[in-house]
Parts: structure tokens; C-alpha cells; sequence
């Protein structure tokens, strides 16, 4: 634990230097912030020496709990070898090993693994795929340049992901940099824009889909989708079997389909990736986050054989993906995440996943009698807590009331870090919490949004 005098200078410091991301920092500097200095299991622990449950996973990552010692070992031992050397005309051990393991257990249509080292990155080079396929395949279709993606989708912070993202509050403000896209409305059945209600509306919503592939199949390269659920927009759960319909669509009218699966993949859904639910098959697939267990940052862009030939060619063709980053393929990330894939097989992960998925669906029963809880969205370990002003009218709360944040700042004080995505709480524990753990984290949950919403 550190002195007093430690602790007010890292503050300082903290203050002084540092611009945190989705962070208003004007706030930051009026509040004591939280300084993270080690980790256990799934517990943050301060500089101060107070324990938190960390109840979003290090925002979404973290699958097996902190200082795994598998996984540290993996490190350990890769760092005995070699830290890093490019993947530009080279290769590495680990990746090739996890590139084969990834192909093994991810949907039967994808055969070829393309790293990176973040979400938003994986999702502009299924981008630059997906273009440049059309441009360069045995049958070129030069005129299918543009792109259909969902309002209130999230894919990333890089302009292309940005592009294809729906997210206003995120991105309204760097919409003059963007590239046009074709955006359809997502399903939202809490606050349908129909006005219909679920199921009796037949998927309607559907139809918007359907129309606008057909009006534009001729100059749309792909469709990039959330499958299941859409994460940063606010845990907003799509109807059984829209996604599956979608992704058939796509094929009628000869659209790639593209699953962004960087937030839902690796468990996170209850199985381990989302596209598996409604066996759905991708043209081209991203995953990050939970990859390296939490450990590390990759990604990986993965697509099916017949996309990866288009890229083959003569060198004088050009055909090659001129794409690439320094750490491309890290060795220490890819270690990390072997070992992380190993522990899944070990432990059976996802079998051990699904009677805690029962104990949470239960334990938020209770939030429904909240005066202020509007709806509660739950996609297996991924869940958001709609807080509204009222519940008859579905009224939210105006912006500069920030409910969502008081109530994660009083969770804190409890013991527990959460984020809120707006006024919608976010829980996302890690796949290894305990069912105590669980129980302390729906607990503390509840409390904060009573004490913040019914005072």
C-alpha cells in the first residue's frame, strides 16, 4: 500500500498529465479518481488498498480473472523467447499455432485469420476486405463500394468504424469526416420506432432491411452487424432470429455479411461466439477484447477462403491487402491468448457459464420493482439496466442529470466498478465470478440505483 504522500502525487500526476478516454475531463479534475494498482481473481484493488469487484471486465475483457497464473506463465515463458518481430514477410510460432485454433473454433465458413491489435482496427480492415474484394475478385463487381450498417450500432473510433457506427452521442461530432453508409434502423423493442410490440409484430422492423439491400445490392460491398446484440448502444438485445435473417438476406442478394463480434465474442453471450446461437456462417468476422483473456491487446479479422483467394494474384496484379501495424500479430498477445483458449478447453468454461447466467437472469427480477428501472436487456454475461425518469411513459432523464453516473459512483463507494452507457447500467462480470460474487455485485446494483433514483 502506498504512503499518503505517494498516493497525493500519482493524484497530482493523474491530474496533471493524463486525458482519459469517454471521460469528461473537466469532472475528472474536480473528483478523486480511482488508481488502479493491482488485481486478484475478479477484484481491482487501489492504490490506497481497497478492494473492488470489477464488474464490467476492465470494460469487457477480462474472461478468467486477473493474475491468471496460466496465463502469466504463457507470458513468462514467451518473453524467454522473444517479445516481438514484425509479421510483414515473417511470421511467429504463436500466432501460427493460435491462427489454427481460432479457425477450429470459430463458425465452419471461416478459414483465414488476419491480425491487428484493437476492435475498431479489425473492423476497418473487414472494410478494406470487403471493398477491395469486390474490386479484384474472378468476377469484379466495381460499383459495390458502399456499405449497410445499423442506427445505434457501435463498431469502433477509427473513422471507418466510425462510418459504419450509429452511435450519435459518440459521433455526431465527426460527421463531416465520415464516408456516406446506408443505415437502418436496429430493433429496439423497448422503444420501438414503429411503436409495434414484440412478438406480435411479426419482425416487422425486418421489412427495412429487406427493402433497402434490395434498392441497393448492386453497389453495396457488405452488411457489418452486432450479431445478437448491439454492446455500446446499450445492451439492446435484437428479436430471435434477426440476425439469422439478415445474414440470409445478405446471401440473396450476394452482400458480404460482416459480424463484428469484438464485444460478444470469447463467452461473453453464453456461447462462445454470438453467431453461434442462430448458426450463422460470416463472410468475414472480427474479434478482440476478450481474446487475450484481458492481458493483452489483439484482434483478429478472419474471413473465408473464398475471400482471401481474391486477394491472390500474380504481384504485378496488385491484388495484395495493403495493410498492416507494427505489432501485428504480437508474440506476448498471442501466447496470452493460447493459453486463454486452453483454459476455456480445461475448465470447460462455457458448459460452467450457464447455470451463472440462470443465477444472474434471476437475480435481476428484483430491479423490476425498481420505481425507475424501465426495461432489462440480458444477451448470457451481458447485461444493461435501462434507467428511465418514468416508467409508464418510458420518459428518459435528461442528459445533464447524469443518473447513469451517480448511480456507478455510488456503486463504487460500495465496492464495485461498473460503467453506464448513458442511463443504462452495464453489468458484464467476468466468465469467472463466483455465484457469491454475483449475488454482491446484483446487490450492490440495486442499491445504488434505489439510492440514486428514489430520493
Amino acid at each position: 500500500m502506498y504512503s499518503e504522500n505517494n498516493i497525493k502525487e500519482l493524484v497530482e500526476l493523474d491530474k496533471q498529465y493524463v486525458w482519459h478516454p469517454f471521460t469528461q475531463m473537466s469532472d475528472w479534475l474536480e473528483e478523486e479518481p480511482l488508481i488502479v494498482d493491482e488485481g486478484e481473481g475478479c477484484t481491482l484493488i487501489d492504490i490506497r488498498g481497497d478492494r473492488y469487484l470489477d464488474g464490467v471486465s476492465s470494460i469487457w475483457v477480462n474472461v478468467h480473472g486477473h493474475r491468471r497464473a496460466e496465463i502469466d506463465q504463457a507470458i513468462i515463458d514467451q518473453l524467454g523467447r522473444i517479445a516481438h518481430s514484425t509479421f510483414l514477410g515473417l511470421s511467429n510460432t504463436p500466432a501460427v499455432k493460435l491462427a489454427k485454433e481460432l479457425v477450429d473454433i470459430m463458425p465452419s465458413s471461416l478459414a483465414k485469420v488476419f491480425y491487428s491489435d484493437n476492435g475498431s482496427t479489425g473492423v476497418e480492415i473487414a472494410l478494406k476486405m470487403a471493398f477491395q474484394y469486390w474490386q479484384q475478385c474472378q468476377t469484379p463487381q466495381p460499383a459495390k463500394t458502399r456499405f449497410i450498417s445499423l442506427v445505434n450500432g457501435y463498431h469502433g473510433d477509427t473513422i471507418g468504424s466510425v462510418s459504419v457506427g450509429g452511435m450519435d452521442l459518440f459521433h455526431q461530432i465527426y460527421r463531416p469526416l465520415l464516408f456516406d453508409t446506408l443505415k437502418v434502423q436496429a430493433p429496439y423493442c423497448y422503444r420501438c420506432h414503429l411503436g409495434k410490440a414484440y412478438p406480435q409484430c411479426d419482425m416487422i422492423c425486418l421489412a427495412e432491411m429487406e427493402e433497402t439491400m434490395e434498392r441497393h445490392h448492386q453497389e453495396v460491398a457488405a452488411v457489418v452487424v452486432e450479431p445478437l446484440i448491439q454492446g455500446a448502444g446499450g445492451m439492446v438485445t435484437f428479436p430471435e432470429g434477426y440476425t439469422r435473417k439478415v445474414r440470409d438476406l445478405a446471401k440473396k442478394f450476394n452482400i458480404l455479411f460482416v459480424a463484428d463480434e469484438v464485444a460478444t465474442g470469447f463467452g461473453r453471450t453464453g456461447r462462445l461466439f454470438a453467431c453461434q446461437h442462430e448458426g450463422i456462417e460470416p463472410d468475414i468476422m472480427i474479434a478482440a477484447k476478450g481474446i487475450t483473456g484481458g492481458y493483452l491487446p489483439l484482434a483478429v479479422t478472419v474471413t473465408t477462403q473464398g475471400i482471401f483467394d481474391g486477394f491472390c494474384g500474380e504481384y504485378g496484379e496488385q491484388k495484395t491487402l495493403f495493410h498492416g501495424h507494427t505489432y501485428t500479430a504480437n508474440p506476448l498477445a498471442c501466447a496470452a491468448a493460447l493459453a486463454n483458449l486452453e483454459i476455456f478447453k480445461k475448465e470447460n468454461t462455457i458448459d460452467k457459464l450457464q447455470d451463472k447466467i440462470v443465477i444472474l437472469e434471476q437475480g435481476l427480477e428484483p430491479f423490476l420493482e425498481l420505481k425507475h428501472v424501465g426495461d432489462i436487456r440480458q444477451l448470457g454475461f451481458m447485461v444493461g439496466i435501462e434507467l428511465v425518469m418514468d416508467r409508464e411513459t418510458r420518459a428518459p432523464y435528461s442528459y445533464e442529470e447524469k443518473t447513469g453516473i451517480k448511480v456507478i459512483q455510488e456503486a463504487r463507494k460500495q465496492g464495485l466498478v461498473i460503467r453506464p452507457l448513458g442511463d443504462v447500467v452495464v453489468l458484464t462480470p467476468p466468465l469467472s465470478i463466483s455465484p457469491e460474487e454475483l449475488k454482491e455485485l446484483l446487490d450492490i446494483t440495486f442499491y445504488s440505483i434505489r439510492k440514486v433514483t428514489e430520493v
